[in-house]
């Protein structure tokens, strides 16, 4: 009866989450299917999974505006990889040390790590620091290293996992060796880091690629050369919204991007995230679970 009580449950525990999983896949159908939709079919009879006509203009128009969008497609996966890259081993440094019980000030530094989770500085003085102390005002750096770079929460995803999924025995082993601090880091911790790193890892490359306000905030217009595809999807709606609201400007609607095409531009940057998601899954939910758990 038991056994049977339990089959029922699985089976309905299965089907709710494929209800759940098709929900969540459902946007991302209907924006490639819209992509490849007929204007004239999308603006008189609305987006649908099953368009009356087909049409690629709006890839040729991308294929079109290669130059501008390649360039933003470029700009993204540069300032995705550094600052992933970059992030990550702040990350991994300082969950690695708040971990070490031994650590003088270790309260202090935890709190100070929990505070930035909890409350920042506010937009405005955020903004006045950046531009006027560190002066990232059109470079790259503002693309990377405001509010991107280092998170409070995965530190502490970090520390907790250096902290209670791998046995302290390996790193005082280590240290009987005659290993300093930093060969017991990448010689031991890091070896054994991989789900957590992969998760970490995933979150900061999927914030760094969908981001467009820092480009919004630290890029005017001596910086275009510097757009992110996101920015300059946004720049494109921020345009035609413009426009549309604006009739005395004597600019003809349709010589514009159409809905389309945004949606085109949005397939065409959504569409990496969706094809490197599948191979950190794995890591994902068993980096998480670790993470998560109270030192």
């Amino acid at each position: 009866m038991l056994e049977k009580s339990r089959k029922g449950w699985n089976i309905a525990a299965n089907i709710v989450m494929c209800v759940l999983s098709f929900l969540a896949l459902a946007p991302f159908v209907l924006l490639i299917i819209a992509s490849f939709t007929d204007e004239t079919v999308a603006m008189t009879q609305g987006y649908s999974y099953f368009p009356a006509k087909f049409s690629l203009a709006a890839y040729d128009y991308i294929v079109a505006q290669w130059e501008m969008l390649g360039r933003g497609y470029l700009m993204t996966i540069i300032v995705t990889v550094i600052g992933t890259a970059v992030g990550l081993i702040m990350t991994a440094l300082l969950g690695y040390m708040l971990s070490e019980p031994n650590l003088p000030g270790r309260r202090v530094l935890n709190f100070y790590v929990v505070f930035t989770m909890l409350f920042n500085g506010g937009l405005v003085p955020t903004y006045i620091m950046y531009v006027s102390t560190f002066h990232v005002k059109n470079t790259i750096f503002g693309l990377i290293v405001p509010n991107l770079l280092l998170s409070g929460f995965l530190v502490m995803l970090v520390r907790n996992y250096f902290e209670n999924s791998i046995p302290r025995d390996l790193y005082e082993s280590a240290r009987i060796d005659g290993a300093s601090e930093i060969k017991t880091f990448f010689h031991v911790a890091l070896p054994l880091s991989t789900p957590i790193l992969a998760t970490v890892g995933l979150m900061m490359g999927i914030a760094y690629w969908n981001d467009w306000q820092n480009g919004l905030y630290y890029l005017s217009d001596k910086g275009k050369d510097l757009y992110t595809i996101q920015n300059i999807l946004n720049n494109i709606n921020e345009n035609i919204a413009f426009l549309a609201t604006n009739a005395t400007t004597g600019v003809n609607l349709s010589d514009l991007p159409t809905a389309t095409v945004r949606m085109a531009i949005a397939v065409v940057g959504v569409l990496p995230i969706m094809i490197v998601y599948p191979f950190f899954q794995k890591y994902f939910a068993k980096g998480i679970t670790m993470g998560a758990v109270k030192g």
